[in-house]
Order: structure tokens, then sequence, then C-alpha cells
């Protein structure tokens, strides 16, 4: 690459990674004042002691998780609050350890600020003269088809396990009502703003230092304890500069010889269905940064490629940043799922959604 190139890609790509940095600051300052975990106690109180209240409930704060804080928050900060309101209701984990681990991938389609693969196409959007509206009123549909497959998929597997009721759990730990709720005012408001079109980077950097100017307030030693994805942010900006290097290098010949040019309901289908197999073998987001040339051509195209890349990476464990993350948390409370049935389930619920989230397009 020249240097040209490489300030191109940067200018490109430099955007999202510091969005990506600032997010997550925000979901760590909000998870340690206790949002998550009010909320988790909210949706076992208000479920009124049926389980399949509680699960829907806890469905609508990942679907709201995932659209507005992203995909990795929910299966990093999610997960552990459905576990943990699982074991001390005493209900089975394996409903709501797989509605984070779903739906952080199914949900991720509505906001460009939902999953690092939006991002990276709200460039080419805003490109071909769509823009941001443009793409959410785009994704729109998609996105509804994509959770409401996931849920039919989630309910039909487990319906079983959601019958019944359950005892009301002890109130929440006390947490510094000053932060509990300037986080989660933070969080309410960051989503309004990311959804009216202003730059993601920057409502996710101010959000971030208004928690931090908070934190350095009330509770400084919290800012040495808050895990900043520094090396994970120099790992895709590498990732970034190899599959552009490997594009330029005769790999984007190759690909769009198989996923074609056109904007076809055939043409379409083959895209997504080549972006789903592409991040089930390697990872979504590789997958999205090697396809994007061949897909760039159209907004149509651009929304096949990432119904693929978003919807469908749910069969192997390195399908998604977001699954080895859950996996993490889930095996930190000691909840184990079998790969085999873990990856027959997540083939099913994937063959269900993504047709039912590329559906739209085709018509």
């Amino acid at each position: 690459m020249t240097a040209p190139d490489l300030a191109d890609l940067l200018t490109r790509v430099g955007p999202v990674l510091v969005f990506f940095v600032a997010i997550t600051i925000v979901a760590e300052i909000a998870d340690a004042a206790g949002v998550f975990d009010v909320a988790g106690h909210w949706a076992a109180k208000a479920g009124r002691h049926r389980t399949v209240v509680l699960w829907l409930l806890f469905v609508a704060l990942a679907v709201g998780c995932t659209i507005v804080l992203s995909i990795d928050t929910t299966a990093v900060l999610l997960t552990p609050v459905g576990l943990a309101v699982a074991s001390q209701l005493d209900i089975s984990p394996v409903p709501f350890a797989l509605s984070t681990l779903w739906l952080a991938n199914t949900a991720s389609l509505l906001l460009p600020v939902s999953n690092l693969t939006n991002l990276l196409a709200l460039h080419h959007f805003d490109r071909l003269g769509v823009g941001h509206s443009g793409y959410i009123h785009a994704a729109a549909l998609p996105a509804v088809g994509a959770v409401v497959g996931t849920l039919v998929v989630l309910y039909l597997l487990h319906r079983k396990e959601l019958r019944g009721r359950y005892v009301p759990e002890a109130p929440p730990e006390p947490h510094d009502l000053f932060m509990l709720r300037s986080s989660a005012a933070v969080c309410v408001v960051v989503g309004p703003l990311f959804a009216v079109g202003l730059n993601p980077a920057v409502v996710a950097t101010a959000a971030a230092l208004v928690l931090l100017a908070l934190v350095w307030l009330r509770n400084r030693a919290l800012i040495g304890r808050l895990a900043v994805p520094w090396r994970m942010a120099l790992g895709f900006a590498v990732l970034f500069v190899l599959v552009d290097t490997a594009l330029r290098n005769g790999l984007q010949d190759i690909l769009t010889r198989v996923a074609g040019t056109g904007t076809g309901p055939e043409d379409l289908a083959r895209l997504a269905a080549l972006g789903a197999a592409a991040a089930n073998t390697v990872n979504n987001l590789p997958a999205y940064l090697a396809l994007e040339s061949v897909a760039q051509s159209s907004p149509d195209r651009l929304l096949a490629l990432l119904v693929g890349v978003n919807v469908a990476p749910l069969v192997t464990p390195w399908a998604s940043l977001a699954t080895l993350l859950w996996a993490q948390r889930c095996r930190t409370a000691g909840v184990s799922i079998p790969s085999r049935s873990l990856a027959a389930q997540g083939l099913l619920c994937a063959v269900v959604a993504t047709p039912l989230a590329l559906l739209p397009l085709l018509v």
C-alpha cells in the first residue's frame, strides 16, 4: 500500500475505531453504575411471576441494548444479567443465554452504530447519496424480519422451559443513585442522537467524556478498572490493512466472479449467502471487509451483504466477536451448552432469520 492509500483507509476506519472504544467505555461505566443490574431486576419484577413474560421483557432489553449500544455490549454486559436473573429465580438459563447471543447478532441491523459492519457500510451509503436516514429506512424491515425470525425459533425450541411461574427475587444491590441515574440518562439520550444522523464517533466520544468526568468526581478508582479495548482496536486496524492489501493483490477479482454484480433477487440472495458462509467460516468482520469491495455499487447489495454477515453468523463459535465474548461470560457463570447443540440451534435460527431479513430486499 502507498502512503496515500493507507491514509485514505485510516480516514475511513478511524472514526469506526473511535466509536468502538468510546461506546465500550460508556457501556462499562453504565454496567459499573448498576444500569444493567437494575434493568434485569426491573424485568423480573415486571414479569408478574410468569417466566414467558420475563423472557419477553429480557428480549426487549437485549434488542434495545444491541440497537443503541452495539452487538458487543449485549454479549459482554447483558449476558451476565440474564444468567444471574435466571439463577436467582431458579429457572433455566438456556433461553436467556441464547437470547443474548442470537439477538446480539440478529438485532444489529437497524442503526449504523448497532454493528461495526454497519458503520463501515455507512461510508458507502453516504457516497451513493442514501445517507444515514436512508440507511435506517432501508434497514427497518430487514431488522424486524431478523428479530421476529429469531424470537420464533427461540420460543419454539425452548417453550417448555419458558412455561410456569417464578418467585420474585430480592431487590438489586444498592448503587450510587447519582451515577446510576446519570449513566442511564446518557444511555437513553445517545439512542435518538444516533438515530437522527449525528456522527456516531462524536456522540459516543461525548457520552464517554461526560461519564468519565462524573466517575472522576464520584469514584476515581473505577477509571483504573475500566476494560478499554485498545488492543482489540489495534487488531481491527491491522485487519483492515491486511484485507485491503489482499483485495489490491487479486482477491477482489476472485470475489467479483463469485459474488456477481447484479441487483436482482437471485444476485442479492447469492451475495447474502456468500456473506453468511464467509462469516461462519472465518469471522463476520473480515468477511464484510473483503466482500464490501463487490457490494459497494448499490445500497441493495450493501444491505444484502449486511444481512448475511450480521444475522447469519450463529453457527461456529468464532463467527463473530460477540459469540466469543458471550462464550467467555457463560463459562464464567458456569453455564455450558454443548457445542453441537449450539451449532445445530444456531443453524436453524440462521436459516429462518436470514431469509426473513432478506425478504424485503427481494420483493
